[in-house]
């Protein structure tokens, strides 16, 4: 990479002063129109649709009638590794922690036979994959053994040719010492050329309240470990986490520009569940046992992050990740939020969203290497979409994450998005928060800041994740209109 650009000084008082502004004239009207719930409860939209608690359950044989294959054979592939060290607060699956040798070669083998079983169903003697993601748990808190292990049956049922990214999520302690250097010369090895560093904080009292098992010094030891093996680098972090402040997190942002990374991706605390375990943030919450930022300071949060960012030429390529060129981006991501293209996904509460359908994995250990040991996908929800609802994620997904592609809406539902979404979409503009041509339906600044309550005003009445009384009854009530197309 070349060097890093010096970071541009702020005035912290004024930086500040411009996000609160943006709050008491923007927010706290959003609020009055119906917009945005009075509670200020966020829910993250716009990566699975319906949201990912709400499935009911499916077979096999129905997730899978009347499916084929896209016509070039490719898919984006995520496999999922549900081991850590410890429970970080914030994380809401679930996962095994410590050392668990025995388990993990458990789980190995059944991951092993769960790709098999898939390629059975789809007919294939190898998986054609567009991308990869691996995550977790974290997917490096392998031995040096069973990382190994994994990439040799991975790579026999996965076709590599076309593959234009591998990413792996990794934390920061698998990637540093002797250990760490063997896991990064085997993941480059083998093909993998992108990292999603957890960092979450740069602050060892944030990271302890998170009861992360890593050290600022050690974070960073991560990235200049990585930047030696050539890898495009993302760092994630966490915001409005109980115990952080405006201050401590303009602290975090200000030397994350300063680091040799590519992308820094930004995520808002959810306290309520929103994947198949309850996170211990949420008794946190409850008891106070930390200050916690309400939803203005929180937005506050969010908006100096992105004036910051923008002020040092980073840009929103997906949305939650900024990024120093365009060129930078998570290829995955894109592929499965905004080109809607087929991914298949392995292991424990892994998903797999195919084209018309979604089906979630079991959440449950021993459910999972019981259902691949009778030779059964260990799947248990999902959904064949209606017409209608097809429509709506069609829409929904790219939105949500960069911006409505009319060629591929009318692809994926064999309609048109002005036709079956015109009343909406022209409300969202006269409001200021996306704009249309020809081709595309873009968000503005706004929509852009408010993006998983925009998309919100697609969703199905079934599927909004907040009860209707909750919002104000203004113009922008999502429950306002007909519930059909």
């Amino acid at each position: 990479m070349a060097s890093i650009p010096e970071v541009k000084s702020i005035d912290r008082a004024e930086l500040i002063a411009a996000a609160k502004q943006f709050i008491n004239e923007d927010y706290r009207r959003l609020k009055e129109l119906g917009f945005v719930n009075r509670t200020g409860e966020f829910f993250p939209s716009g990566v699975h649709y319906p949201p990912i608690t709400m499935y009911p359950p499916i077979t096999q044989e129905e997730m899978f009638k009347g499916y084929r294959l896209p016509d070039d054979g490719l898919l984006d592939i995520y496999i999922h590794i549900p081991f850590c060290h410890q429970r970080c607060l914030f994380c809401h699956y679930p996962v095994k922690l410590g050392e668990q040798p025995l388990e993990k070669d458990l789980y190995l083998a059944a991951l092993e036979k769960e790709m098999d079983i898939y390629m059975a169903q789809l007919g294939l003697d190898r998986i054609k994959a567009r991308s990869i993601l691996a995550g977790g748990g974290t997917p490096t808190y392998l031995t040096i053994p069973q990382l190994k292990r994994y990439f040799e049956f991975f790579t026999k049922r996965v076709d590599l040719s076309r593959i234009t990214q591998y990413n792996y999520d990794v934390d920061p302690n698998t990637l540093i010492g002797p250990e760490g250097e063997e896991r990064l010369r085997i993941m480059r090895d083998y093909g993998v050329d992108r990292l999603t560093i957890g960092v979450q904080a740069l602050n060892d009292r944030t990271l302890a309240n998170m009861n992360r098992h890593h050290s600022v010094k050690e974070a960073l030891d991560s990235i200049d470990a990585s930047r030696k093996y050539g890898y495009q680098l993302n760092i994630e972090f966490i915001f409005g986490y109980p115990g952080q402040t405006i201050d401590s997190w303009i602290d975090d942002i200000q030397m994350a520009m300063a680091l040799d990374v590519d992308e820094i991706q930004m995520y808002r605390l959810k306290v309520d569940a929103y994947g198949d375990y309850q996170g211990p943030v949420k008794n946190i919450v409850e008891k106070q046992t930390l200050r916690v930022p309400d939803d203005e300071e929180t937005l506050i949060m969010k908006k100096v992050a992105i004036d910051m960012l923008t002020a040092n030429n980073f840009t929103e390529n997906i949305r939650r990740v900024w990024s120093r060129t365009r060129k930078q981006f998570s290829h995955y991501a894109w592929n499965q939020c905004c080109m809607l293209y087929d991914e298949i996904g392995l292991g424990l509460t892994a998903f797999s969203s195919l084209r018309d359908r979604y089906v979630l994995n079991t959440q449950y250990f021993n459910e999972y290497y019981a259902m691949i040991e009778t030779g059964k996908l260990p799947i248990n929800r999902g959904l064949v979409r209606s017409p209608e609802e097809q429509k709506r994620w069609s829409l929904i997904l790219p939105l949500k994450n960069s911006y409505v592609q009319k060629k591929i809406y009318r692809e994926r539902t064999g309609g048109s998005v002005g036709n079956d979404f015109g009343a909406k979409l022209e409300r969202l503009k006269e409001y200021g928060f996306i704009v249309e041509d020809e081709h595309r339906i873009s968000s503005t600044r706004l929509g852009t800041f408010f993006a998983d309550e925009m998309v919100q005003q697609f969703y199905s009445h079934d599927y909004i994740p907040v009860p209707r009384g909750e919002f104000a009854e203004g113009p922008l009530n999502p429950y306002n209109g007909p519930d059909t197309l």
